[in-house]
C-alpha cells in the first residue's frame, strides 16, 4: 500500500467534507478514522479510486458522529442526505488547509502538529513518536489547536510567512521515531511550491534541499556532531545539491529576494566549495548583509555573520562583529570560543567552550562542546 499517496490525498478529502458542510475539526477527525480504516482494508482490497473511497468512508464517519451528538441535531438535518453520486470534484484544497493550520492564533508547536495531521496525513501516534512525547499529550495538543480554529472560516487563513515558518520548524526537527520529519517537510514544501508560485516558497525548498544534502555527514559514530569544516564532503548528496541550486536560481531570477532565498544562497556557497578552506567567505558575508536587511537586524543573523566575518577577515574582526549582541543569546558563547581560539586566546577559548556546553540544549551539542573545551586545554 502506498502510504505517501494516502498522505497526499488527506488535504483534498478534508476539503471535500468541509464543502459538504462539515466543520474543519470534525472533517479532520473523520478523515483520520478513514485513514486508519484504509490501513486495514487496502492491503487486501485496494480500491480502484482511492480518493473516492476515502471521501465516502470519511463522510459516513462524519455523519455517524453528527448523529450521535444531540447538540448537532440541527446541522444533522442539513447534512443527513447522501451527496450526489458521481466522481469526486477535483478541487484542491491543500493550499487553504496549509494556511488554516498555520493560523497566527495558534502557538508554533500546535501549528506544526496540526499541519502534520491535516496536510501531512500523519496519525497522532506518528507525530507523537516523532516528537518523543506520549500519544495522549500530542492528542491534547492537536485537540486544543482545532478548538482554537473552530470559529474561524476557511476564507480568513493565516499568511504565507507563517506557513513557511511552520514548515521550517518541521524540517528542523529532523528525524526521530518512525517518521523522518525532515523528509516530510521537504515533501510538504514541494507540494506547496507546486500550488503557490512564490519565490520565497521556492527559496525555502532550496534551503531544505541544500541542508538535507549534507545530512549523512553531520554525525559520526555514536551520534557525535561533526562540524561543517570537518565533514566528509564526498558523502554530500550531489543530486539534492544540484536540485537545490536550480530551484534557488529560478527563485532569484524573479528579483523578489526574501530571507529564505538569502539563506539558501549561503547554503549553496557552502555546498559549492570543494573544501572548507576554499569556501567563498567574502560572498557569504555579503549574503549575510542582505539577510540582516531582510530580517530587520536579527541577532541570530548577526551571530552567524560574525562567524563568516571571522573566516573572511580574521578572528579579531569576527569578535568585533559580535559587539552589541546580548550575552544570553543562544550559541554566542560557542561562537566566541571558536573565534578566541582562532585568535590564539586558548585559555579563554577553553573557558568559553565549557560555559557553552553547560548552556547546550541537546546532548550531542553538549558533548561536542565539552570535547572542544578538553581539546583546547590539552593544546
Amino acid at each position: 500500500m502506498d502510504e505517501v499517496l494516502l498522505r497526499e490525498l488527506v488535504p483534498t478529502v478534508i476539503g471535500v467534507l468541509v464543502r459538504r458542510g462539515a466543520d474543519f475539526a470534525s472533517a479532520e477527525d473523520a478523515v483520520q478514522e478513514a485513514l486508519i480504516r484504509a490501513l486495514t482494508v487496502w492491503p487486501g482490497e485496494p480500491p480502484r479510486d482511492p480518493k473516492a473511497w476515502l471521501v465516502t468512508v470519511a463522510w459516513h464517519r462524519f455523519l455517524d458522529a453528527a448523529r450521535s451528538e444531540a447538540s448537532r441535531r440541527g446541522r444533522e438535518a442539513a447534512v443527513d442526505a447522501e451527496p450526489p453520486a458521481g466522481p469526486v470534484p477535483g478541487t484542491d484544497d491543500t493550499l487553504r488547509l496549509y494556511f488554516l493550520c498555520a493560523n497566527p492564533v495558534l502557538p508554533a508547536a500546535a501549528a506544526v502538529a496540526l499541519t502534520l495531521r491535516a496536510v501531512g496525513g500523519l496519525t497522532t501516534r506518528q507525530i507523537a513518536a516523532a516528537y518523543l512525547v506520549p500519544e495522549a499529550t500530542m492528542a491534547q495538543r492537536i485537540s486544543r489547536a482545532k478548538r482554537r480554529l473552530a470559529g474561524l472560516p476557511l476564507d480568513r487563513p493565516g499568511d504565507l510567512g507563517t506557513v513557511l515558518r511552520v514548515l521550517y520548524l518541521v524540517f528542523n526537527e529532523g528525524y526521530s521515531g518512525d517518521v523522518d520529519l525532515a523528509a516530510e517537510a521537504i515533501r510538504l514544501t514541494r507540494q506547496l511550491a507546486a500550488l503557490a508560485a512564490e519565490p520565497e516558497v521556492a527559496g525555502l525548498l532550496a534551503l531544505m534541499l541544500l541542508h538535507h544534502a549534507r545530512r549523512a555527514s553531520r554525525t559520526g559514530p555514536g551520534g557525535r556532531l561533526v562540524p561543517l569544516a570537518e565533514q566528509d564532503r564526498s558523502r554530500w548528496d550531489t543530486g539534492l545539491i544540484a536540485e537545490g541550486v536550480a530551484v534557488l536560481q529560478a527563485a532569484l531570477a524573479t528579483d523578489r529576494l526574501g530571507e529564505y532565498q538569502a539563506q539558501a544562497a549561503i547554503a549553496a556557497l557552502h555546498a559549492d566549495a570543494p573544501s572548507a578552506a576554499e569556501t567563498d567567505w567574502v560572498q557569504i558575508v555579503e549574503w549575510y548583509d542582505e539577510l540582516l536587511r531582510l530580517t530587520g537586524d536579527s541577532p541570530v543573523v548577526r551571530l552567524n555573520r560574525a562567524v563568516a566575518v571571522g573566516e573572511a577577515d580574521g578572528a579579531r574582526a569576527g569578535l568585533a562583529a559580535l559587539g552589541g549582541l546580548d550575552a544570553g543569546l543562544p550559541r554566542i558563547q560557542a561562537v566566541r570560543a571558536y573565534l578566541h581560539e582562532r585568535a590564539g586566546d586558548r585559555g579563554l577559548a577553553a573557558q568559553l567552550y565549557a560555559a557553552a556546553a553547560k548552556e547546550a540544549t541537546s546532548v550531542p551539542e553538549r558533548d561536542h562542546l565539552t570535547r572542544e573545551a578538553a581539546r583546547v586545554r590539552q593544546g
